[in-house]
């Protein structure tokens, strides 16, 4: 097939069914609504229950965009999440077996709340490279569980969450095809944001972790700061490469962190605000579901139309971020969310 790219062919999302307002964390810390609200936008988060895992809202998440593809199965499963259901084996053959999708390639991806960018790259790398005709892509997060309930710095903000698409092979010049990918990291920042404890750093020493190193933690200013500036560079290289003016983006959609960054991306690249699609304040920071869910949203809402163009951009631990654009499909069916 003459430019074989990945086309964008279905889409859908979970959320677990428990919300938890603003007033619902001021009860157990000292916050108000009116705090997180001015600070992050947020007005209420979705959480999950006790008992429930990455993979269930995963598995939710991806049964709707395969229904929203028309397709029973897949050739391959991406997973980008921070919260596998265990340390070992990963989550996405889970999933794909959950999916009765069979003996397919599935995988995790972990670049936090990058995390779907990089694996919608991967899947459409799969494609290009023509290991697989289509890909399951899902960012899937159940982070609260590794948030410290009492921490007002990191519970206002984080939630639970799954969004997923569907690539199909297509060509590059045909509505739906992602167009250009731009990622990048810094390792040299991990301590902005991370889990001290969990991990072969910590295990490696034989002793009991701190409740503190249970948790993560977060230096929220220099996050702000570094957030703006690379998700701003890196959607300016993207359409750079695609040949786009800012003027020409129908809607920017950046990882639900913070509405502050969000307007500060927009401000910066000369996009208007109100083609930067916000739905932080019912989701909050969904991690790596967050710019799906924004996607599935921003498509039941009608923001998006066929050949619209698109700007994807996300700033995580890691560091990592990174942007991408992409068309929007002529035809992808759109259903009520599936609560997980």
């Amino acid at each position: 097939m003459t430019d074989r790219a990945a086309v964008l062919a279905g889409l859908g999302s979970a959320l677990p069914p428990r919300v938890v307002t603003n007033d619902d964390l001021a009860g157990r810390m000292d916050t108000s609504d009116e705090w997180i609200r001015t600070r992050t936008g947020i007005a209420e988060r979705r959480v999950v229950d006790p008992g429930t895992a990455t993979s269930d809202l995963a598995i939710a998440a991806g049964q709707r965009a395969l229904d929203s593809a028309g397709v029973p199965d897949v050739g391959a499963v991406v997973v980008a999440t921070a919260t596998p259901d265990h340390p070992c084996p990963a989550t996405g053959p889970i999933v794909a077996a959950a999916l009765g999708l069979g003996t397919v390639p599935a995988f995790d991806v972990g670049a936090v709340c990058s995390g779907f960018l990089y694996a919608l790259a991967t899947g459409a790398g799969m494609i290009a490279a023509s290991v697989a005709d289509s890909v399951l892509v899902v960012g899937a997060d159940a982070f609260t569980t590794i948030v410290d309930p009492y921490d007002r710095t990191t519970a206002p903000i984080f939630a639970d969450g799954a969004g997923a698409v569907v690539l199909r092979a297509g060509r590059a010049d045909e509505p739906g095809a992602l167009r250009q990918t731009q990622l990048a990291s810094d390792g040299m920042q991990a301590d902005l944001i991370r889990v001290a404890a969990g991990g072969s750093r910590q295990r490696s020493h034989h002793t009991e972790a701190l409740r503190e190193d249970l948790y993560l933690r977060m230096r929220g200013g220099e996050v702000f700061k570094n957030a703006v500036l690379r998700m701003t560079e890196s959607s300016r290289t993207v359409l750079s490469r695609t040949g786009w003016s800012t003027a020409e983006v129908d809607l920017l959609v950046g990882h639900q962190a913070n509405v502050r960054i969000l307007h500060a991306v927009a401000e910066q690249l000369g996009v208007e605000q109100e083609k930067a699609y916000v739905n932080i304040g019912h989701t909050g920071n969904t991690a790596a579901a967050s710019i799906p869910l924004a996607l599935d949203d921003a498509a039941g809402e009608g923001r998006l139309g066929p050949g619209d163009k698109v700007l994807l951009t996300a700033f995580g631990a890691g560091t990592t971020w990174g942007a991408i654009t992409l068309t929007w499909p002529d035809r992808l069916s759109h259903a009520h969310r599936q609560a997980a």
